[in-house]
């Protein structure tokens, strides 16, 4: 059995997109998911499933949409990705809870950064299919966009770890 984590782009946030995580967690029992645990309110879910990765995003998002009404992006990680994330994070140096992933669905084109403005201080890499942005004085104080992430859906590296905790301890 594969140990997967789940993200969902957009839920809970700024008053959009509501979904209680008893909810969520429900919804991943139904769809025979073994060992469902959530984290914090934004749409993280950590399980275990025979199914592989692509069958797991398509019965997410297609089981979302019956209970929201509205397609809900789900960005699908093995339990070893999310390790990899968090070692891969070109900004260890600088505070977690600043440093962010933007988790994608595929490979981010190699000049996908060019695109990038309002930039001040804060800074960007590529990962494998991620984007990792430092923030300096806070994501919320931002003016930077990156059309490249726009699709994505982020979370911070400190949340990231724990993820990566959780899909390790099965």
């Amino acid at each position: 059995m594969a140990t997967y984590v789940a993200l969902l782009r957009a839920v809970n946030v700024g008053g959009t997109g509501k979904l209680p995580m008893a909810d969520l967690k429900s919804l991943c029992t139904e769809l025979g998911f073994a060992k469902v645990e959530t984290y914090i309110a934004s749409g993280n879910v950590v399980f275990d499933t025979d199914l592989t990765a692509g069958t797991v995003h398509a019965l997410l998002e297609k089981r979302l949409l019956a209970y929201a009404g509205k397609a809900i992006s789900t960005f699908v990680r093995t339990a070893a990705q999310m390790r990899a994330i968090l070692e891969k994070n070109p900004f260890k140096d600088k505070e977690p809870r600043l440093t962010y992933a933007f988790f994608l669905h595929d490979k981010p084109r190699r000049d996908a950064l060019n695109d990038a403005r309002g930039q001040a201080a804060e800074e960007l890499r590529l990962g494998s299919r991620e984007i990792y942005i430092y923030y300096p004085a806070g994501m919320g104080q931002s003016k930077l966009q990156v059309p490249a992430a726009k699709l994505g859906t982020a979370r911070n590296l400190k949340t990231v770890a724990k993820l990566a905790e959780m899909s390790s301890r099965r």
